[in-house]
């Protein structure tokens, strides 16, 4: 494998870390040429794992014969670009985590119909904005007996460079796909076989820990945008509204935290005997 010392930040090799946008490397328009970079060697790792094919990899050059080694070698004859810390700081404008960022085409998304067919338990994200949150999501439901993800149109992108950092990979582990842009997508649930359980501040809201919830075989868990929370169309149109009992007064939670616990009670103690 070739390794480049960088010696001129205007390169246009290096535009896909230097300045090229996200939205930019999504390329909606030219969707066989997207980009998105996967961060630390872990990631870039989860990413191979998962068949993603990397274009090139930029790092710090200490790292070539180091940590970062094993992830060339896995890479096959495609440019790596090397240089001290502080000059891919200057670079990229960000410190880069475990000195490793690898450009890789965009893999296709698979339908909702197909993430859903063998699923028992999905987590359904109306609008999640926040990439951090985004990623911590998917990490929660990667450790938390998730089978997938789905997503409304109107989120952020899993494959977001953030997103993927905080999930450590795991939208790479845990299947994910957008539901329908048109018509109910909680009827497209139910005819996949899901009841709809909305987390939401509600009075008449079921307390999380209710058995019926753990009971049902196949359960979405809906979960809403920062802030606002789920839509109220939204909630009436699921089967189940639920809350997440507190104490101390408080009222609501992060909803990444809400996640890890909603995942915790509904999917993976459902898993046990």
């Amino acid at each position: 494998m070739p390794i480049f010392p960088i010696t001129d930040f205007s390169a246009p090799e290096l535009d896909v870390y230097a300045r090229l946008t996200e939205n930019q490397l999504l390329s909606r328009a030219d969707p066989a040429s997207a980009l998105f970079i996967a961060e630390s060697p872990l990631v870039a790792g989860r990413a191979l794992d998962a068949g993603c094919v990397p274009v090139s990899l930029l790092m710090e050059d200490k790292h070539v014969q180091g940590k970062g080694r094993e992830i060339i070698r896995r890479c096959g004859d495609i440019p790596v670009y090397a240089a001290p810390l502080e000059t891919l700081i200057q670079l990229t404008g960000f410190h880069l985590t475990r000195g490793l960022l690898c450009a890789m085409r965009r893999p296709a998304l698979p339908a909702p119909e197909a993430v859903c067919r063998d699923a028992r338990r999905v987590a359904v994200l109306e609008n999640v904005m926040n990439p951090t949150n985004l990623g911590a999501v998917f990490r929660s439901a990667a450790a938390l007996g998730v089978d997938a993800v789905l997503l409304t149109h109107a989120g952020s992108d899993p494959l977001y460079r953030r997103a993927i950092r905080v999930s450590m990979g795991a939208v790479f582990q845990v299947p994910w796909a957008y539901l329908p842009q048109e018509g109910d997508w909680t009827a497209f649930l139910g005819a996949q076989g899901f009841r709809t359980a909305a987390l939401a501040l509600r009075e008449d809201a079921l307390p999380i820990h209710d058995p019926r919830l753990r009971a049902e075989e196949r359960l979405a868990i809906v979960l809403g945008t920062e802030g606002d929370g789920l839509r109220g169309g939204t909630i009436a149109r699921c089967d189940y509204t639920v809350r997440i009992p507190m104490t101390h007064g408080v009222d609501s939670l992060n909803v990444a935290a809400a996640s890890a616990v909603a995942f915790y009670q509904l999917a993976l103690l459902h898993q046990a005997p």
